[in-house]
């Protein structure tokens, strides 16, 4: 199981399943089944909520594994495929008539494609975009980052979302890194994994704390622990925004670590859904006097 234990990145960190519309999201990968799991769930969850969604994969990935992978994971998308809700193209096809890509003609396009969403009574459009296209026209590199960092008036409505992934084997690690932090979001690389972020003299969780990402939070919470009692700050801030699933066994190791802080020290404050708050609330938070739980509604 896939975990990370990181100071706070600029950009913002996410599991895929808390992307909205308006989200503009950098992802990568490094072997060709890997490359599937984090878009069909973007997919996924686009058709569930009513969007329309468009898929631009590797130019060299055959359009008919595409569809097999796409139509595997959901049971529905060939029903949504049928009825134009989910369609796939290649960057070529979607900057035609022109034969060479441009920022402008691209956001053009996809502004377009938007508005034609919600004119057919789609709730929103979105599309994930495998950036191998950057090699398949010739492109170089720094007019993608242009695009990339000047793409705002796009996601300004809130009605478009993107994902744009990257095989970390065809880019130079600089320029994985430069993509990464010129996206305001960044995804988990795969689906169950546990971001831990250092913040604010606290921590952040992101992803999913569950039984298989427990042994991380433990190894965790006795540092965060200790630094909030030797900077004598009063709390340690606990922030749980960011899980898409917070499981018993994690909502009690908290909930222990905060019993056993002493009487007049620091208290662990914890801000989360309002889903996780009821969690955390049916297995016993009211009954520990050095814990504050605080509702964060959701997006």
């Amino acid at each position: 199981m896939p975990t990370d234990s990181v100071a706070v990145p600029a950009h913002r960190t996410i599991p895929v399943l808390r992307m909205r519309p308006g989200d503009h999201a950098y992802a990568d990968y490094d072997d060709d089944e890997a490359r599937w799991e984090v878009l069909l769930t973007f997919i996924h969850e686009g058709l569930a909520r009513g969007e329309k969604v468009t898929v631009m994969a590797d130019p060299a990935v055959p359009a008919e594994d595409v569809h097999e992978r796409v139509h595997v994971h959901h049971g529905s998308a060939g029903a949504a495929f049928g009825r134009g809700q989910l369609s796939y193209t290649t960057m070529r096809d979607l900057i035609k008539p022109d034969a060479r890509f441009t920022a402008a003609r691209q956001m053009g396009r996809l502004r377009e494609e938007t508005e034609k969403a919600r004119q057919e009574g789609y709730t929103g459009f979105r599309t994930v975009i495998d950036m191998a296209w950057v090699q398949d026209l010739g492109m170089d590199v720094e007019g993608v980052m242009h695009r990339e960092t000047h793409a705002h008036e796009l996601f300004a409505d809130r009605r478009y979302a993107e994902i744009c992934t990257y095989d970390r084997r065809r880019f130079d690690p600089d320029v994985l890194d430069a993509m990464r932090h010129g996206h305001p979001v960044a995804l988990l690389g795969r689906l169950g994994a546990l971001r831990i972020e250092h913040a604010d003299g606290g921590l952040r969780l992101i992803g999913d704390a569950d039984t298989a990402t427990r042994p991380q939070l433990l190894a965790e919470l006795p540092a965060a622990l200790d630094l909030a009692a030797a900077t004598g700050s009063g709390h340690l801030p606990i922030d749980l925004t960011g899980l898409s699933f917070l499981g018993s066994d994690c909502a009690l190791t908290l909930l222990h670590a905060a019993g056993q802080l002493p009487p007049g020290g620091p208290r662990m404050e914890i801000r989360c859904r309002p889903f996780h708050a009821r969690v955390l609330g049916m297995l016993g938070a009211r009954s520990v006097e050095q814990i504050t739980v605080t509702k964060v509604a959701d997006a």
